[in-house]
Order: structure tokens, then C-alpha cells, then sequence
């Protein structure tokens, strides 16, 4: 008979509840998560932290939009200059080899008279023929008309010498200014993306909002303006009745239209208005003039080229292309320029109001002139 075979009491180490198992496997789990979690992600910035952004991209990038303007302008200047130089070298080039060979023949009919034989290689290839003919006792044997051949030579070799270092310089300049030219490009590009992306994380609804806030700004800065012109208007009234001297016809302030341009200037200024109006409703592009879409100095530009005056490319310049006046003086037709730096321009329709290419994604529209921070106010005629 088998000996009886006591059973082992189980370890105190292998006894497992349900609860335990389940608190083991929910340790387990939490770990596991911990483990595998990625870095807490920064927090979604508001919308009107979006908002100023947004706005500060697209103001740097119409800054880099008017430099590269300017240097778009520039490069179109000197590739002219450029082309003018290197077709005025071609054509000295083939004066002055034409020139020589004559030279060559004057050097082989004295060789044929007796004098000592020319070395013509040596002759094409000299700096100054002229020295040339003195080495070889040439010149003393040439006629009049000979040794005035070899000084027009040697004028005109000078003259060729000087164009080409011209151009290779103009050469440099230009490819100086091309290359300032794709930095501009890529700035706004930059920028421009950076303003996209931001947006594109906003749902339908918070844009929506945006464009209210937006809106609500407008509003504001308008109805600020109004009050403003209100006081003084007030003030100015309460002087000429304590003054005595009765009402006048208006303070001339920038909401008016009130002003004493001759009739050509307002006839110019009346067609530079008509096309700007005609374009609203036209996309913002930066770098373009028209005729299907605008910067801000871009539709100015085209604006008074329809009124039959040239105005320079960039706002930079063309704040320089007129006549300032005070903002409270401002008529419509005139060119109203804002920030420090002088990066916008919007043309003026009176009321306070402006037509002006605002920004990417907007379209050419009127917006009041105290929306942004006025810099100075320009007529051009």
C-alpha cells in the first residue's frame, strides 16, 4: 500500500484574489500608458492670440513684399543697363578688330617698301599698336592719314577697355541685386506659409469669428475717429461763439472732402478714384500692378498711371512723390500711408474712407483710413 503523501499547503505567494488580479492588471495598464505617452503638446493658443499673429505675419510680409519690389524694380533697371552696355561692347569689339586688321595692312605695305618685316601676331595681340609701330620704326614711314588711323585705334582701345570693365561691373551689380531679389521672394514665402498653417488649424467657426473681430475692429477705429472729429468740432464751435464770430463752413477735417485742389489736379484725381474703384473686388497678390490683381503700392501705382501720372514702385518711394499735407487736410485722390516703416498705402476717397489692397487672402476694398496707424498723407497732383 502506497504511503500516504500529505498535500503541500499553497504558498501564501500564489494565492490571486480577482481583486488583486484586477489591481495588477490595472498597474500594469496605467505603466503601459505612461510608457508609451507622448509629451504633453503646448496649448492651443487663443483665437486672438492667433489673431495678432496672423496679422504681424502678413504686415512683416508686405514689408518683404515692397523689398522685393524695390529690388524687382532695380534688377529690371539694370538688366537694361547691362544689355545697353554689352551690345555697345559688341559693337566697339568688332570696330576696333576691324581697326586692326587695317593696322596690319598698313604694316605689311611698309614691310613691301623695304622697311623691316612686321610681325603682325605681335601687332593684333599689342596693347598700343602705337608702341608697336615706334619698336619696329614703322611709324616714321606711315602717312598722315596712317598715323591718324593708329590714334583713333588707340582711343577707341581705351574707350572699349573702359565699356568692358563698365559691364562686368554692371554684371556684379545685377547679380547682386537678383540674388537680393530671390531673398525678398523667399522672405514672403516664408512668412506667408507660417500665416496659412496658422489658419488652417482653425475650424469654420472660429474664422468666422476671426472675421468678426476683425469687423468689430473696423468698427471701432471708425466710431473713435467720428467722436473725435465730433469734439473738435464741438470745441471749435464754443471758440467762434465765445470769439464771436458765428459759424464757418466746416473744419476741413480728413472725413470731409472739402479742399481747394485747381481743376486739373481733381480732374486727375477724380480718374485715379474711378480706376481704383473699378478694381474692387480684385484679389491681394503681393508683387502684382494689375490688371487682375494688386498690392497696396501696386493699385496706387495703376490708379494715378490712368490719371496720366507716373508714380515710383514701392510705398518707400512714392511717399516721396508728391506733396504732404496734414491728414486733416487730405482730399480725395490722395495717397494715405501708414505704419512707421511705411509699409501700406491706400488712396483716399474722402469720409475717412480709402480704397487699398489689404493684405493676403483679402480682396481690394474700402476701409476706413484709422484703421491702422496713419504715417503721412501724400498728393500727387
Amino acid at each position: 500500500m502506497a504511503p500516504h503523501r500529505k498535500s503541500r499547503p499553497p504558498s501564501p505567494m500564489g494565492i490571486r484574489t480577482p481583486a488583486i488580479a484586477t489591481a495588477a492588471l490595472t498597474s500594469v495598464a496605467l505603466l503601459s500608458q505612461t510608457a508609451n505617452a507622448s509629451p504633453s503638446e503646448e496649448p492651443r493658443p487663443s483665437l486672438e492670440e492667433v489673431e495678432k499673429k496672423v496679422d504681424d505675419l502678413y504686415r512683416q510680409a508686405e514689408t518683404a513684399g515692397e523689398k522685393y519690389n524695390a529690388a524687382k524694380e532695380k534688377t529690371t533697371k539694370q538688366k537694361k543697363r547691362v544689355d545697353t552696355l554689352l551690345d555697345d561692347v559688341a559693337r566697339r569689339t568688332e570696330k576696333l578688330n576691324d581697326a586692326r586688321e587695317e593696322l596690319g595692312t598698313f604694316a605689311a605695305a611698309q614691310y613691301r617698301t623695304g622697311a623691316a618685316a612686321p610681325d603682325t601676331a605681335s601687332l593684333l595681340l599689342a596693347d598700343n599698336p602705337q608702341d608697336y609701330f615706334d619698336q619696329t620704326q614703322l611709324m616714321d614711314r606711315l602717312t598722315s592719314r596712317q598715323k591718324q588711323s593708329v590714334d583713333d585705334y588707340v582711343t577707341q582701345q581705351t574707350a572699349t577697355r573702359e565699356k568692358r570693365q563698365e559691364a562686368s561691373e554692371s554684371l556684379e551689380t545685377l547679380t547682386r541685386t537678383q540674388s537680393s531679389l530671390k531673398t525678398s521672394k523667399a522672405d514672403v514665402q516664408r512668412k506667408l506659409a507660417t500665416a496659412r498653417e496658422l489658419l488652417s488649424k482653425l475650424t469654420a467657426e472660429e474664422k468666422a469669428r476671426l472675421a468678426a473681430i476683425e469687423r468689430k475692429k473696423q468698427e471701432e477705429a471708425q466710431a473713435d475717429e467720428l467722436a473725435r472729429q465730433q469734439a473738435a468740432d464741438a470745441e471749435r464751435r464754443r471758440q467762434e461763439a465765445v470769439q464771436g464770430t458765428g459759424t464757418s463752413t466746416g473744419s476741413g477735417s480728413a472725413a470731409g472732402t472739402s479742399g481747394s485742389g485747381s481743376a486739373a489736379s481733381t480732374a486727375k484725381a477724380d480718374k485715379a478714384l474711378a480706376f481704383a474703384r473699378a478694381q474692387i473686388g480684385k484679389p491681394y497678390v503681393w508683387g502684382a500692378s494689375g490688371p487682375g490683381s494688386y498690392d497696396c503700392s501696386g493699385l496706387t501705382q495703376a490708379a494715378w498711371k490712368a490719371a496720366g501720372v507716373t508714380l515710383p514702385r514701392t510705398t518707400w518711394d512714392q511717399v516721396k512723390a508728391g506733396t504732404m499735407v496734414s491728414v486733416n487736410s487730405a482730399q480725395p485722390g490722395d495717397l494715405v500711408f501708414f505704419y512707421d516703416d511705411i509699409s501700406h498705402v491706400g488712396i483716399y476717397i474722402g469720409d475717412g474712407m480709402m480704397i487699398h489692397a489689404p493684405k493676403p487672402g483679402a480682396y481690394v476694398r474700402e476701409e476706413s483710413i484709422y484703421y491702422m496707424p496713419i504715417h503721412s498723407v501724400v498728393r500727387p497732383a
